[in-house]
């Protein structure tokens, strides 16, 4: 394949990257919240909140939760007494109705000692595609889960901060500039134009030094000689 070919493709790959990317930056995304709160069925998630981000740009988000019943908080507490974990399902969907999913946790008794304070961050890339959803709990987190079970809850429902994390884009190589070169480069010396400026030395070291080594392992294998 040649230069000429490689920047092509070079140049198609990037247009189908732009072609397959979320075109509309500063459009806007829901999140369902799904929780898991049984550990009998651990694959069971129900119904927790939704999250509506109108505008990426600018990180808003509205988010309606449900009061939970006082079977959920008997089973975070459940979770908490057994130092379980309390995982959270997140179900991203964009306007082209593209879902994606993501799972995340944490430690069940830091939920119930936060009084049901969390944080979720959500990670966008600069497409504008959702890469990572994370929960965390507000204030002070706890390790000891022993009395955690028994603690009371003043609330029924989840007090959420959502926050946006944009991902910064590590810096692009200059792959177009740096095969021109190369082709600069082979054309030159296909000419003849291409001149060698290094030293003597640089240039035939690698039949100098054996020479050397031989000289000197032969004067030291015949120190009479010397004399």
């Amino acid at each position: 394949m040649g230069v000429k070919q490689i920047v092509i493709f070079v140049l198609l790959l990037a247009y189908c990257s732009i072609g397959h990317s979320y075109i509309e930056y500063d459009g806007w995304i829901n999140v369902e919240l799904q929780h898991a709160l049984d550990t009998d069925k651990p694959t069971e998630f129900t119904y927790r909140a939704n999250i509506t981000i109108p505008s990426l740009n600018s990180g808003l988000s509205n988010i309606v939760q449900k009061d939970l019943s006082n079977d959920e908080i008997g089973k975070i507490k459940s979770l908490a007494a057994k130092n379980a974990f309390y995982r959270v399902k997140a179900i991203v969907e964009y306007p082209n109705g593209v879902k994606k999913t993501f799972t995340t946790a944490n430690k069940a008794c830091s939920i119930v000692s936060s009084q049901l304070n969390d944080e979720l961050w959500i990670a966008i890339d600069g497409n504008g595609y959702v890469n990572a959803v994370t929960l965390a709990t507000s204030g002070a987190e706890t390790n000891d889960c022993s009395s955690a079970g028994s603690l009371t809850l003043a609330t029924k429902q989840f007090n959420t901060d959502v926050l946006i994390k944009h991902t910064e884009l590590a810096p692009v190589p200059d792959t177009a500039s740096f095969i021109q070169k190369i082709e600069r480069e082979r054309e030159a010396r296909e000419r003849g134009e291409v001149k060698d400026n290094r030293g003597f030395f640089a240039k035939y070291w690698i039949y100098i030094v054996p020479v050397v080594i031989l000289l000197f392992v032969s004067g030291a294998a015949n120190p009479d000689q010397q004399k």
